[in-house]
């Protein structure tokens, strides 16, 4: 066997299953678990909270002429003796907090 030969098959293996891979990693998206858990650390930050909830599938979403997939959440805290409620909206393949919201005091 020539080791031409050899060494252009083994560069176009590796070539080809770098690709590959870079290919899979765009269409990945993070787990809902870990957007959740990334959520809730940021919002700890603030004070305690007393739950939280996320939908486990991802959805489209529009903000400001960008379309995402994203996660839908909330969560749960005390703040200032009264109970709030906050909606969250996370970025599908980076776990990113695109944008919460208030629902209750």
């Amino acid at each position: 066997m020539n080791w031409k030969t050899f060494l252009l098959g083994v560069s176009a293996g590796f070539i080809a299953g770098y690709a590959a891979k870079e290919i899979l990693n765009q269409n990945k998206t993070v787990s809902p678990e870990k957007v959740l858990d990334h959520v809730k650390s940021e919002f700890k930050k603030q004070g305690p909270i007393s739950g939280s909830w996320i939908q486990m599938k991802t959805e489209p979403y529009e903000k400001e002429m960008l379309r995402y997939n994203v996660y839908k959440g909330g969560i749960f805290r005390m703040a200032n003796g009264k109970n709030e409620q906050i909606e969250f909206i996370a970025d599908a393949s980076t776990g990113t907090i695109i944008d919460a919201y208030q629902i209750s005091q």
